[in-house]
Protein backbone atom coordinates (compact mmCIF):
# COMPACT_ATOMS: atom_id res chain seq x y z
CA UNK A 1 0.00 0.00 0.00
CA UNK A 2 1.47 3.21 -0.99
CA UNK A 3 1.35 6.37 0.88
CA UNK A 4 -1.67 8.37 -0.25
CA UNK A 5 -3.96 5.09 0.30
CA UNK A 6 -2.83 5.09 3.66
CA UNK A 7 -3.14 8.74 4.64
CA UNK A 8 -6.53 8.54 3.47
CA UNK A 9 -7.48 5.22 5.85
CA UNK A 10 -5.96 7.85 8.53
CA UNK A 11 -7.97 10.53 7.77
CA UNK A 12 -11.08 8.16 7.77
CA UNK A 13 -9.89 6.54 11.15
CA UNK A 14 -9.15 9.59 12.52
CA UNK A 15 -12.52 11.79 12.06
CA UNK A 16 -14.42 8.71 12.53
CA UNK A 17 -13.48 7.46 15.69
CA UNK A 18 -10.06 8.77 16.33
CA UNK A 19 -9.00 12.35 17.40
CA UNK A 20 -9.55 14.69 14.65
CA UNK A 21 -8.49 17.83 14.53
CA UNK A 22 -11.99 19.58 14.29
CA UNK A 23 -12.56 18.40 17.75
CA UNK A 24 -14.81 15.06 18.46
CA UNK A 25 -15.23 12.09 15.87
CA UNK A 26 -18.00 11.23 14.23
CA UNK A 27 -19.21 8.15 15.86
CA UNK A 28 -18.83 9.97 19.52
CA UNK A 29 -21.10 12.23 18.37
CA UNK A 30 -23.57 10.61 16.47
CA UNK A 31 -23.41 8.14 19.53
CA UNK A 32 -24.77 11.08 21.76
CA UNK A 33 -27.70 11.80 20.14
CA UNK A 34 -30.73 11.38 21.75
CA UNK A 35 -33.11 8.88 20.11
CA UNK A 36 -36.79 10.91 20.54
CA UNK A 37 -35.08 13.75 19.38
CA UNK A 38 -33.44 12.89 16.30
CA UNK A 39 -36.91 12.46 13.89
CA UNK A 40 -37.36 16.39 14.90
CA UNK A 41 -37.06 18.85 12.04
CA UNK A 42 -36.03 22.04 13.45
CA UNK A 43 -38.63 24.67 12.43
CA UNK A 44 -40.63 22.17 10.81
CA UNK A 45 -38.63 22.27 7.51
CA UNK A 46 -35.02 21.74 7.86
CA UNK A 47 -33.51 17.81 7.63
CA UNK A 48 -33.65 16.25 11.32
CA UNK A 49 -30.71 14.21 12.21
CA UNK A 50 -32.01 11.10 11.58
CA UNK A 51 -32.32 12.51 7.84
CA UNK A 52 -28.65 13.56 7.99
CA UNK A 53 -27.57 10.04 9.10
CA UNK A 54 -29.17 8.08 6.48
CA UNK A 55 -28.08 10.66 3.79
CA UNK A 56 -24.21 10.19 5.02
CA UNK A 57 -25.42 6.65 4.61
CA UNK A 58 -26.83 6.87 1.03
CA UNK A 59 -22.78 8.05 0.12
CA UNK A 60 -20.85 5.47 2.37
CA UNK A 61 -22.66 2.76 0.65
CA UNK A 62 -21.79 4.74 -3.34
CA UNK A 63 -17.91 4.80 -2.05
CA UNK A 64 -18.70 1.04 -1.05
CA UNK A 65 -20.36 0.23 -4.18
CA UNK A 66 -17.51 1.86 -6.37
CA UNK A 67 -14.70 0.30 -4.49
CA UNK A 68 -16.71 -3.13 -4.89
CA UNK A 69 -17.47 -2.20 -8.47
CA UNK A 70 -20.96 -2.95 -8.44
CA UNK A 71 -23.08 -3.15 -11.71
CA UNK A 72 -24.63 0.50 -12.69
CA UNK A 73 -28.40 -0.42 -11.69
CA UNK A 74 -27.04 -1.23 -7.73
CA UNK A 75 -25.41 2.06 -8.12
CA UNK A 76 -28.19 4.06 -9.41
CA UNK A 77 -30.66 2.28 -6.67
CA UNK A 78 -27.70 3.30 -3.98
CA UNK A 79 -28.08 7.23 -5.28
CA UNK A 80 -32.05 6.82 -5.71
CA UNK A 81 -31.67 6.33 -1.81
CA UNK A 82 -30.34 10.00 -1.02
CA UNK A 83 -33.09 11.75 1.01
CA UNK A 84 -35.34 9.14 1.51
CA UNK A 85 -38.64 9.01 3.21
CA UNK A 86 -37.79 8.23 6.85
CA UNK A 87 -39.77 5.10 7.91
CA UNK A 88 -39.32 5.23 11.77
CA UNK A 89 -39.97 1.83 11.96
CA UNK A 90 -37.39 1.09 9.51
CA UNK A 91 -34.98 4.12 9.49
CA UNK A 92 -34.21 3.59 13.46
CA UNK A 93 -30.88 6.02 14.75
CA UNK A 94 -29.06 2.55 16.05
CA UNK A 95 -29.80 0.52 12.45
CA UNK A 96 -28.41 3.73 10.58
CA UNK A 97 -25.23 4.36 13.00
CA UNK A 98 -24.56 0.60 12.70
CA UNK A 99 -24.69 0.57 8.59
CA UNK A 100 -22.68 3.56 8.92
CA UNK A 101 -20.20 1.87 10.56
CA UNK A 102 -20.42 -1.34 9.05
CA UNK A 103 -19.94 0.78 5.66
CA UNK A 104 -17.30 2.31 6.69
CA UNK A 105 -15.35 -0.68 7.97
CA UNK A 106 -15.62 -2.34 4.67
CA UNK A 107 -14.22 0.33 2.68
CA UNK A 108 -11.20 0.37 5.07
CA UNK A 109 -10.61 -2.78 4.58
CA UNK A 110 -10.96 -2.54 0.80
CA UNK A 111 -8.44 0.08 1.07
CA UNK A 112 -6.19 -1.59 3.41
CA UNK A 113 -5.98 -4.86 0.24
CA UNK A 114 -5.30 -2.06 -2.10
CA UNK A 115 -0.89 -2.77 -3.01
CA UNK A 116 -0.46 0.60 -4.15
CA UNK A 117 -2.17 3.88 -4.87
CA UNK A 118 -2.53 4.24 -8.36
CA UNK A 119 -6.86 2.91 -8.11
CA UNK A 120 -6.75 6.21 -6.81
CA UNK A 121 -6.45 7.71 -10.47
CA UNK A 122 -8.77 5.89 -11.89
CA UNK A 123 -12.43 7.23 -12.71
CA UNK A 124 -15.58 5.84 -10.42
CA UNK A 125 -18.20 4.51 -12.91
CA UNK A 126 -20.98 6.77 -13.72
CA UNK A 127 -19.47 10.02 -12.80
CA UNK A 128 -16.52 12.51 -13.76
CA UNK A 129 -14.28 12.52 -11.03
CA UNK A 130 -11.69 9.47 -9.87
CA UNK A 131 -11.38 7.76 -6.57
CA UNK A 132 -9.05 9.51 -4.92
CA UNK A 133 -11.43 12.44 -5.27
CA UNK A 134 -14.30 10.57 -4.21
CA UNK A 135 -12.49 9.21 -0.76
CA UNK A 136 -11.57 12.35 0.70
CA UNK A 137 -14.94 13.83 0.04
CA UNK A 138 -17.00 11.00 1.68
CA UNK A 139 -14.35 12.25 4.55
CA UNK A 140 -15.40 16.07 3.85
CA UNK A 141 -19.08 15.08 3.71
CA UNK A 142 -18.83 13.10 6.90
CA UNK A 143 -17.46 15.86 8.73
CA UNK A 144 -19.62 18.54 6.72
CA UNK A 145 -22.95 16.74 8.00
CA UNK A 146 -21.51 15.92 11.55
CA UNK A 147 -21.79 19.19 12.04
CA UNK A 148 -25.49 20.06 10.75
CA UNK A 149 -26.16 16.80 13.20
CA UNK A 150 -24.29 17.85 16.01
CA UNK A 151 -26.06 21.96 15.67
CA UNK A 152 -29.50 19.99 15.52
CA UNK A 153 -28.66 18.25 18.36
CA UNK A 154 -27.59 21.20 20.41
CA UNK A 155 -30.75 23.29 19.55
CA UNK A 156 -32.95 20.45 20.56
CA UNK A 157 -31.50 20.19 23.52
Amino acid sequence: MDKQTQAIIKSFEDTLSGQPWFGRAVYEILGEADESKVHTKPNGTEHSMIDLLWHMNTWAEFALGSLEKRSADEMKAIEANDWREIDPKTHTWKKGLEQLKATHNKIIEILKQKTDDSFLGDVVPLRKFNFRYMLNGLIQHNIYHLGQVAYVKKILS
